[in-house]
């Protein structure tokens, strides 16, 4: 039977986005977090902070989810931020899990247009993992670990054609939250293997 309700979708999605972002935030050292590799380009601190403050503002003015908390932590320091991003994604998780079918398809203003509550937080999801997209590059220019997100990485085996697996980082945030609290402990990573041979005419 098909669920009528995109947000039962939406809301899953959104918990395994949490965790993802939370799995990246966490292989930064706190050392990196000023870390800018161009003169234009944003520090892993300053993309945190705009995940925070552009996730919030969203999901207050557009999606009308109220959570009681502040926009940042009180600290800006890499443990306050996951866990302040894991308590505000969490509330917000909650309330968008009991909203009613009908309400994902009422409009909102989107900026200067109005779209759906369901095509807004779609969008949300995307524009979250474009700036996770750039911190995996941070972390790669910085020479740290780079975990699964939604694959193999180089770190977890090469290319799937190399029989690469995917390795996360945790499993669920509270063991995330858990083992960053004394000090970290993602898995160990086999590194890249053998490239195939290639065959050529």
């Amino acid at each position: 039977m098909v669920d009528a309700n995109p947000g039962s979708f939406l809301v899953a999605t959104y918990q395994t986005e949490r965790l993802k972002t939370l799995s990246v935030w966490s292989s930064f050292t706190e050392d990196d977090l000023s870390f800018r590799p161009a003169p234009l380009a944003r520090t892993p601190l300053e993309q945190f902070v705009h995940l925070c403050v552009s996730e919030g503002k969203w999901m207050q003015t557009m999606l009308g989810v109220e959570i009681g908390l502040p926009t940042l932590p009180s600290a800006e320091d890499r443990i306050s931020f996951l866990h302040h991003y894991a308590k505000a994604s969490a509330a917000r998780c909650e309330i968008l899990n009991s909203r009613a079918a009908a309400w994902w398809w009422e409009e909102s203003a989107f900026f200067d247009t109005t779209r759906s509550h369901a095509w807004i937080l779609l969008r949300r999801l995307t524009h979250s993992s474009h700036h996770r997209g750039q911190l995996t590059v941070l972390l790669r220019l910085l020479g740290r670990p780079v975990y699964s997100t939604y694959g193999p990485t180089a770190d977890t085996g090469g290319l799937p054609t190399q029989g690469a697996e995917t390795i996360y980082r945790y499993r669920t945030v509270e063991d995330l939250l858990a083992r960053e609290e004394e000090g970290g402990a993602g898995p160990d990573l086999p590194g890249r293997g053998e490239e195939p041979p290639t065959e050529r005419p």
